[in-house]
């Protein structure tokens, strides 16, 4: 079969066009293919860890970002009952990271940035009403069938990424093996222009809420507060989406007199699972594709953009720069690594703290939380692991 040097992308997330952004600014032509009608704007991740702005920074996005989203030095720990337990400085990171901050922005600004430069780009195929049917492969390269506003089309490239989320299309094809779990309860989150920095004192725009009957997380983007709670498994999505459970929700958080008015709200199942395989032959999962994990640290879509990067770099040194195909192995080996040994383990834990309901182990917690963040050098420990600047450096550990 005829060689090919594009490469082929499925899914226009910020997986998908970051991976397609590393890919032609180095000269490499792309086709990604989108199964809805434009770019997602959805209201999904809106955290980003300062390592990630240190990658994006290679295209100049870091400042289009902060003019769109806002800049949380802090992060706070806190108890539904006791408030606030520890306070995290990120400008500890300072010297570490060119970004000591986490950056509050919805990843929908960031996929909108990409993709009207990638639209710019001669070199660059965006496909939108795209839905991917078959992948298959040979020696030389790999065929896509895709349904093209209800036309059956085939393309060939030299590799191919599937960045198409949890249930990938791509992965399904492969045959990969999605290990892991599905957790009982359902997360719900509900955005609204309620202000609660005028309720809890000192409050900052990142906020893990530890309750044994109903912890939360506190989150500001530049115009709501996006509140996520747990559901009980027993309730079922209707009751739950009502507009009674919604306003009952809010109120035990904080009482006022009338209603909250809600911008929007999703429920959800959450996961922790990780591919068996990050890549068969020319074909790679990353991001959503290859793990998926539940919110509470921010560390999904983060990891996917890491993921982006990662494997970008070794396509653009085996197509555009001659090194040998067998670069691309370690792909796997340093980002599945991470997806088990950090970004699972790390908020699987992080879920199991803040719902802890034994009152020993609760007030453990709390102390621990308390004595490395009253300590600077552990502190910054703690915020090099929960910022994800630890894994990104032992990725380079990895051969």
């Amino acid at each position: 079969m005829k060689q090919s040097s594009e490469i082929l992308i499925v899914g226009a997330g910020p997986v998908g066009l970051v991976s397609a952004m590393a890919l032609a600014s180095a000269g490499i032509p792309v086709t990604v293919f989108e199964r809805n009608a434009g770019v997602p704007e959805d209201l999904r991740a809106s955290t980003f860890h300062p390592p990630t702005l240190d990658l994006l920074a290679r295209f100049d996005l870091p400042p289009q970002l902060m003019a769109q989203g806002l800049v949380a030095r802090y992060t706070q720990q806190r108890d539904r009952r006791e408030g606030l337990i520890a306070e995290f400085d990120m400008q500890l990171l300072e010297g570490q990271t060119r970004y000591p901050f986490r950056l509050q922005c919805e990843q929908w600004k960031l996929t909108r940035l990409l993709a009207d430069r990638l639209r710019t780009m001669p070199h660059v195929r965006m496909l939108f009403d795209a839905a991917v049917e078959r992948v298959a492969q040979d020696g030389a390269g790999v065929d896509l069938t895709a349904r093209i506003d209800g036309v059956e089309t085939r393309h060939r490239g030299a590799y191919l990424i599937g960045a198409d989320g949890a249930w990938s299309t791509v992965r399904s094809q492969l045959g990969i093996e999605f290990e892991g779990y599905t957790y009982p309860e359902r997360f719900l989150v509900i955005s609204t222009d309620f202000e609660y920095a005028d309720h809890f004192p000192d409050l900052s725009y990142v906020n893990y809420v530890s309750d044994p009957e109903e912890w939360c997380v506190l989150l500001r983007v530049p115009t709501l507060w996006r509140v996520l709670f747990p559901t009980s498994p027993d309730e079922s999505d209707e009751a739950v989406m009502a507009e009674p459970s919604i306003q009952r929700r809010l109120h035990r958080l904080v009482p006022r007199g009338g209603d909250y008015r809600t911008v929007h709200r999703t429920l959800y199942k959450v996961h922790q699972r990780v591919a068996a395989r990050f890549g068969l032959g020319r074909v790679f999962l990353a991001g959503d594709a290859a793990h998926i994990n539940n919110p509470l640290g921010g560390m999904g879509m983060n990891g996917g953009v890491h993921d982006a990067f990662n494997l970008a770099d070794k396509l653009i040194a085996v197509v555009g720069g001659g090194a040998p195909a067998t670069l691309l192995d370690r792909y796997e080996r340093q980002r599945r690594a991470i997806a088990i040994e950090y970004i699972n383990a790390n908020t699987a834990r992080n879920k199991k703290n803040i719902e802890e309901r034994d009152p020993v182990l609760r007030r453990r917690n709390h102390d621990e939380l308390r004595a490395i963040a009253a300590n600077p050098a552990a502190a910054r420990e703690y915020l090099r692991k929960t910022s994800m600047i630890d894994a990104l450096q032992r990725v380079e550990a990895i051969a």
